[in-house]
């Protein structure tokens, strides 16, 4: 007969946290592994079954529903490692804290450096490399790490600016259409060399890594703010000629009499002196400019998120030709369901 499983007793809470784990997108590898580990000692399987199941050795299993039924929750994370204790004295701390916030000097043939490594910060002051890192991370300074990021000019123009395109999304003038216009560029038509293995219970679908590159599409998007609906144009090239050819199919779709109000990024097209002869040629058009470096004031950008989440992060597209049919099938599909977005600016300053 086989050996009765040990019953080890999960409360609701700890079963409560122990599902968010595995459910968990962003949850460690280990700690998923640990906690389905409980969950199915919870049921009484035994740890042969257990490793089978989570792909583990039985060993594993049995320390994990141990460490669990002797410690709870608290048993399962990593304990910390002896190592080496810190030998270096508070000076010594403080050069190296202070060297890692500094760019390093040029090189002897005369090349610039942007960022140290653990291992030269160690040598300036006299350490193992281990023990840098480990001081370094103390006092959280990752000088392996570049972080980026933009100040808009928020002075009268940008407030001005902001205010117009806002006031155009909350109180639009009576019978215009304001419409959000954009395009997304440079999108890849990738497909896998070889075909997906789908999921089954137990094991999540798996993608070749390696892939075919099969050439480039970009998307012209107008989005009417105020019904959610979206109008777009696949095209090989993103030049003037192709934001008026798109301008075009917008005129055709727009009933006549309606003034329309297009919001717009700072892009050099918009501003051709082809363009500017197209909107001269159709006086109901206007342009209305989001400021400098603030595209994230045009609410378009939102639906070329959802594009990216939901069609073009995990599609695979054997031609150009089939990325803008599957496009465009988007679309269509989008608009059967689309509302306007629930969209707020708090005009917050970033703080540095």
């Amino acid at each position: 007969m086989a050996a009765r499983a040990k019953r080890i007793e999960i409360g609701a809470e700890d079963r409560r946290e122990l599902e968010r784990i595995v459910r968990s997108r962003t949850a460690e590898r280990r700690m998923v592994e640990r906690a389905r580990i409980v969950l199915l000692a919870g049921e009484r399987e035994p740890a042969s079954r257990i490793a089978e199941r989570v792909g583990c050795s039985t060993q594993t299993a049995k320390r994990w529903r141990a460490r669990y039924r002797r410690e709870g929750l608290g048993g399962l994370r990593d304990r910390a490692r002896p190592g080496r204790p810190l030998v270096h004295g508070p000076e010594t701390r403080a050069r190296l804290i202070a060297l890692a916030c500094t760019r390093p000097p040029e090189t002897a043939s005369g090349q610039r450096r942007e960022r140290w490594t653990h291992w030269e910060l160690a040598r300036q002051v006299g350490m193992s490399e281990s023990q840098a890192h480990e001081i370094l991370r103390a006092a959280e300074i990752k000088p392996h790490l570049l972080e980026q990021w933009v100040m808009s000019e928020l002075g009268p123009d940008f407030d001005a600016q902001a205010a117009e395109v806002c006031g155009l999304y909350l109180d639009p003038p009576e019978g215009a259409l304001v419409v959000s216009l954009d395009e997304k560029t440079g999108i890849q038509a990738k497909a896998p060399t070889r075909a997906d293995v789908q999921a089954r219970p137990e094991r999540i679908a798996r993608r070749e890594h390696e892939y075919r590159r099969n050439g480039t599409q970009n998307l012209f998007a107008a989005l009417k703010v105020h019904t959610g609906e979206v109008s777009a144009m696949p095209s090989k090239t993103r030049n003037r000629f192709d934001l008026i050819r798109f301008l075009e199919r917008l005129e055709a779709e727009i009933p006549a009499a309606q003034q329309v109000i297009a919001i717009s990024d700072n892009l050099s097209t918009r501003t051709t002196e082809e363009v500017e002869d197209w909107l001269a040629e159709h006086p109901r058009w206007r342009f209305v400019f989001t400021p400098k470096h603030a595209s994230w004031l045009n609410q378009v950008e939102i639906f070329f998120s959802i594009l990216a989440r939901r069609l073009l992060k995990h599609g695979a597209f054997a031609s150009e030709n089939e990325l803008a049919q599957q496009m465009l099938a988007f679309v269509e599909t989008y608009n059967q369901t689309a509302r306007p977005f629930r969209w707020t600016y708090t005009g917050k300053v970033l703080v540095a």
